[in-house]
């Protein structure tokens, strides 16, 4: 089995689609940083809307997002590579530019922007995999899509961070932000084009050496897993933040410090931990992910029994294993994907994957805050008992 040895950064960066292209995901995840944190707020406070409003349009506009996938998949088996990175971005310059434009109440030109943002942020994980499906393959794809991930989770970091310190300014400043946030896309979307990085269906099914033969993989125990799995996105954003607050009146500082840590730990370990991992069998790893996630939600359960005075250290303590888990599970269910599907199909396929991590991502603040008022054990319990029979479907 191939095994990665060394890290080479100028390598890694080749194989994410060169210089420009690493430029383009950093920038487009600045400007995703810079509004993602504060499109609610948008609609509170620029637009006026009331804030159960303003949520049920953006989780619309996510869930209707996700019905463009089937048609990525097919494009993304047409040939196409950067052309559709570069459509994924343009899409949200598009929704940008409806959100300036929406006037104070108007429901649904706000409903019609977070749709088009939507839109760009489901294709855009399916079509930067097959990118970089194309130009590396093996166990240095699964590097060059670590390394994707923790550039982009810097840039989403800076650009949270850069939006904070501008908040002072009230709705001058979200406006302003918005405003870059449609430049920082429009430029990412340029330098992605320009890449030009084009696949012919039947020259990649003769090149590739993962499974480049027969039908496309059904897959239905991994995308059921991966609805499972993609929970853990939302732990250090709603779930600790939620029971900080409300079950262990802690401070805010200790949601913030941990989301930082979960941040900055993806941006520094998520290249070496799957290097590491890759002397292992991608599907065995994906299960280990499952274990170690379903552990730290019993760590959660344990930490919050211990009361006020330790109970938010012991929260921040388990947090550094929950992203851990996270990130073995992103360093390894990407890459099994691009390994099992044959490349005349990998578009389809990947597309599919989006469609269950896009499906659990807007699920899972619904459960969590559904069984958080129910007890820690309905909360931890439940998620731990989901995730590792998740694992075991993957290890089958």
């Amino acid at each position: 089995m191939a095994t990665i040895t060394k890290l080479q950064p100028r390598a890694l960066v080749r194989a994410s689609g060169g210089p420009r292209y690493a430029v383009a995901l950093a920038v487009d995840a600045l400007g995703t940083g810079l509004l993602r944190p504060f499109l609610l707020l948008y609609g509170v406070t620029v637009l006026r809307l009331s804030p159960p409003t303003t949520g049920i349009a953006m989780t619309v506009g996510v869930v209707v997002g996700l019905a463009c996938m089937p048609a990525v998949g097919r494009w993304l088996d047409g040939g196409a590579r950067s052309t559709v990175v570069a459509a994924s971005m343009l899409v949200r310059v598009l929704g940008v530019a409806l959100l300036l434009a929406t006037p104070t109440g108007n429901v649904w030109l706000f409903a019609t922007a977070a749709l088009f943002l939507g839109i760009g942020n489901q294709a855009w994980p399916a079509a930067h995999a097959a990118l970089v499906a194309t130009v590396v393959h093996g166990r240095e794809r699964d590097a060059a899509l670590a390394g994707g991930r923790a550039l982009r989770n810097a840039g989403l970091g800076v650009g949270a961070l850069l939006a904070t310190a501008c908040m002072a300014g009230g709705t001058a400043a979200l406006q302003a932000l918005a405003a870059v946030t449609g430049l920082a896309y429009l430029t990412a979307a340029a330098l992605a084009w320009s890449v030009h990085v084009h696949a012919h269906p039947a020259a990649v099914a003769a090149a590739a050496t993962d499974r480049a033969d027969g039908p496309a993989p059904r897959m239905r125990a991994l995308l059921a897993a991966n609805v499972i799995y993609v929970f853990c996105l939302n732990v250090p954003e709603i779930a600790l933040p939620l029971v900080l607050k409300t079950q262990m009146h802690a401070p805010p500082v200790w949601s913030g410090a941990i989301f930082v840590a979960n941040t900055v730990l993806v941006v520094t370990l998520q290249v070496p931990v799957t290097v590491l991992m890759s002397r292992f069998p991608r599907r065995t790893v994906l299960a280990l992910a499952g274990v170690v996630l379903a552990a730290s939600y019993l760590g959660f359960l344990a930490a919050t029994s211990l009361g006020h005075g330790w109970g938010a250290p012991a929260v921040a303590t388990v947090s550094v294993v929950c992203t851990i888990g996270e990130i073995i599970y992103a360093g390894s269910a990407t890459a099994l994907v691009t390994a099992l599907a044959p490349a005349h199909v990998l578009g389809r396929a990947l597309a599919r994957f989006q469609l269950s991590t896009g499906f659990g991502l807007a699920v899972s603040p619904a459960v969590i805050t559904a069984l958080a008022p129910h007890g820690a054990a309905a909360l931890w319990g439940s998620l731990a008992a989901a995730t590792l029979l998740s694992a075991s479907a993957v290890a089958r």
